[in-house]
């Protein structure tokens, strides 16, 4: 019951100081108020009364009495605290996802696409209060997933990305045009896309840099990533007999050129990551730059807990009353 107790009075307690006065009070005092007799001897006189001896508690329990009244007087009660909050600058993201034979590429561990999904998961879920969602892109492009605020479907969707349900090469422009077409509606105050990819735009009927006009006329600020190592890395080259992938060396080929482009022209920013440290920093710093702004209500409710102390108080006068008048009457 007296967990988690606060004060809401708590200078009350310096009368707890008169305590002790009253204390040393009464030992100085009490004699005088005592009826006395002087004899010459006592021997016919047997004393073995144990109220007489117990007298003190009536004093005892008025202390107590006062202690409680006093305790209560500084308003015991509990604070509980309710927290809503409430967003005002709200964030659309769509993340652009290249999903090309060559992001099978084991430059990054286990390879580039399920490096990708591992850190986009956590930068999903490190943004509850954001609307998310994903586009799939290789030679044509595609909603995976629309914006939403729902995290379970966009993890769900992110984790169900896969090569080989489209056509491969590497549509640049169509990939960033769908994920402007996703946003171009979006009545948030900030509209971000993260578009990555590993390769050169080679495939698609609609050029990068016109998909990233159209981000710059609807507002929408595009972040750019591109993935791979420097040099060579170890990628699918073919099929072997039993339908796997035969893996060699081919060369890293990515338009740096055309993503910091893109990325300057919408206001973003260009990102280059070689192994699965770096792209977990690139997703770190982008979350960092794209903070959405949250107001936070704290609702307080106390409970006073001074009734039990002003029960107690009464009862404790009340015996004292009792007792005085009983038991200890003849002694008074």
């Amino acid at each position: 019951m007296f967990e988690n107790i606060e004060f809401a009075n708590p200078e009350f307690f310096w009368l707890l100081l008169l305590l002790p006065l009253a204390l040393l009070w009464y030992f100085f005092k009490r004699k005088n108020e005592m009826a006395s007799l002087r004899i010459s001897s006592i021997k016919g006189f047997t004393v073995k009364s144990w109220a007489s001896k117990l007298k003190p508690v009536l004093f005892a329990i008025r202390l107590l009495a006062l202690a409680a009244i006093i305790t209560a007087l500084a308003r015991p009660q509990t604070e509980d605290i309710s927290t809503r909050t409430k967003t005002t600058k709200g964030i659309d993201i769509v993340m652009a996802i290249d999903v090309s034979s060559s992001m099978l590429a084991r430059d990054l561990k286990p390879n580039r696409l399920t490096a990708l999904k591992e850190v986009a998961a956590d930068f999903i879920e490190g943004r509850p209060n954001d609307r998310i969602g994903l586009v799939s892109y290789a030679g044509e492009s595609y909603t995976k997933t629309p914006i939403t605020s729902d995290k379970a479907i966009v993890l769900n969707a992110l984790e169900e990305i896969t090569y080989g349900v489209l056509e491969d090469g590497t549509a640049i422009g169509m990939g960033l045009a769908t994920s402007v077409n996703r946003l171009k509606e979006s009545k948030a105050i900030s509209k971000v896309i993260i578009l990555l990819t590993d390769g050169v735009n080679n495939s698609g009927f609609i050029e990068p840099r016109t998909a990233a006009d159209l981000a710059v006329e609807f507002g929408i600020k595009t972040y750019t990533i591109g993935l791979g190592t420097n040099g060579n890395a170890l990628s699918p080259i073919g099929y072997n007999r039993d339908g796997s992938y035969r893996y060699g060396m081919r060369q890293v080929e990515i338009d740096e050129e055309l993503l910091k482009e893109i990325a300057e022209v919408t206001g973003g920013k260009y990102f280059r990551a070689t192994d699965n440290e770096s792209l977990e920093a690139i997703y770190e710093e982008i979350n960092k730059l794209e903070k959405t702004e949250i107001e936070e209500f704290k609702y307080y409710k106390y409970e006073e807990k001074f009734r039990p102390l002003i029960f107690l108080a009464g009862i404790l006068l009340l015996l004292e009353w009792g007792l005085r008048n009983s038991i200890f009457k003849s002694f008074i």
